[in-house]
């Protein structure tokens, strides 16, 4: 009788489902998964390294580049690790927009995750719609920063500058006739608030067409319910955070357990999965919309009624305004400082994390009181998410590998960092 052997093969980077730089070894008996070995590493491009010289601010647009679908959350824990080393505080008007941007950066990344875990199981539709609405939040992000993806709006000490009053609109052209170009303008001719506060209003509605495509779609049900399933110790054991703890059943969020920016002063609820399967973990990013949706109507309600700075005072760590700078000679000398060495960080160490999208995403400084870091580390959700895809796909089909990385919500740029 014939040795039984294994089949090696390859998952990816080819493989639509592996993001192009995801090179999964499968170790297969038929069409069973035995093993799967994630090869990372083919999207490092040393950003913890380069660091080390660049001064504090220069790395912030490093952060955009990091998970490259949850631009400000980035940039968020970046600062806030700075922040403490500096030991300033951040204006209350400039708390409340990082969290409106962090809520709206929430909802970008789960409608990308969405479209594209739905496009990778076999529904097409849900991609053309998510990216319907991620064109209206790319659009808040582009008003505020000029920058559709990689915004480098918050700095250390707040935010680059106050919300604009006015949208960028749409004009006639080859493709867009004067009447088209009329109704897109339609809610864009107040502020960015009136902008957002439009699209919260309009919002519920085109979640409830997704859960009309898939939560009871038989084929979806068929391809995600019992797939993937994490039990509560284990996700706890392997590090897990973010939905795909939750989706065990642990309500852990960092927004409620160590609030920072404003979080303790919005209300919201965490949503709490119960099997710790895709189709659980699917639901909780679903209901996460919502609650974020809920936090950005919280924040532009609070942001109309409190006008203010948006970054500190303290011009050894954010530049003065450049009408000070042109009439007052120790502002000259701040801005000169500021735009040649950078901020001084006392030494110290120092570690923050945010409640990213995709888990708990930290930033671990260690500064010798230069201009620039000694040391960063970067906790990224995703390294330690994929490094479970061998004992979630163990026993599963080759087509259950797909769900499984989808479920999981992997983007490389912050696993190779």
């Amino acid at each position: 009788m014939a040795d039984i052997r294994n089949f090696t093969l390859n998952f990816g980077p080819q493989h639509p489902a592996a993001h192009g730089v995801l090179r999964l070894v499968l170790e297969l008996d038929g069409e069973v998964v035995q093993r799967a070995d994630p090869h990372i590493g083919l999207l490092h491009r040393a950003t913890e390294k380069l660091a080390e010289t660049r001064t504090w601010v220069q790395s912030v647009p490093y952060m955009d580049r990091l998970d490259y679908v949850s631009m400000m959350c980035n940039e968020h824990a970046y600062c806030l690790a700075t922040e403490k080393l500096l030991g300033i505080e951040v204006p209350e008007r400039g708390k409340y927009i990082r969290v409106m941007f962090d809520e709206i950066t929430r909802i970008l990344n789960h409608l990308l995750w969405i479209g594209c875990h739905a496009l990778d199981v076999g529904a097409m539709t849900m991609a053309l719609y998510t990216f319907r609405e991620r064109e209206d939040l790319m659009d808040a992000y582009e008003a505020v920063s000029g920058a559709r993806l990689h915004a480098a709006y918050y700095r250390p000490g707040g935010v680059y500058r106050d919300l604009p009053d006015r949208m960028p609109q749409y004009e006639e052209s080859t493709w867009t006739s004067g009447k088209k170009a009329k109704e897109l303008n339609e809610n864009r001719s107040g502020s960015l608030l009136d902008f957002l506060e439009d699209f919260t209003n309009r919002f519920p509605t085109y979640h409830s067409e997704y859960h009309t495509l898939l939560t009871d779609n038989r084929i979806w049900k068929q391809r995600l319910v019992n797939v993937g399933v994490v039990t509560p110790e284990r996700a706890l054991q392997m590090g897990f955070t973010g939905a795909m703890l939750r989706g065990s059943g642990f309500a852990w969020d960092l927004r409620k357990k160590q609030p920072y920016a404003a979080y303790d002063k919005v209300d919201f609820d965490v949503p709490v999965g119960v099997n710790g399967d895709s189709y659980d973990r699917y639901l909780v990013r679903m209901e996460e919309m919502l609650q974020s949706n809920k936090i950005i109507k919280q924040c532009i309600a609070w942001l109309r009624k409190n006008p203010g700075p948006v970054i500190t005072e303290n011009h050894k760590v954010a530049p003065p305004p450049r009408e000070g700078m042109k009439t007052n000679m120790e502002e000259l000398i701040h801005h000169f400082k500021l735009f040649t060495e950078g901020i001084h960080v006392p030494p110290g160490e120092a570690y923050s994390a945010v409640e990213h999208p995709k888990g708990e995403f930290g930033i671990y400084f260690i500064s010798d009181g230069a201009n620039k870091p000694y040391r960063m580390k970067i906790r990224a959700p995703g390294y330690v998410h994929l490094a479970g895809m061998d004992e979630m796909s163990r026993g599963h089909m080759i087509a259950d590998v797909v769900t499984i990385i989808g479920s999981q919500d992997i983007v490389f740029g912050e696993i190779d960092r």
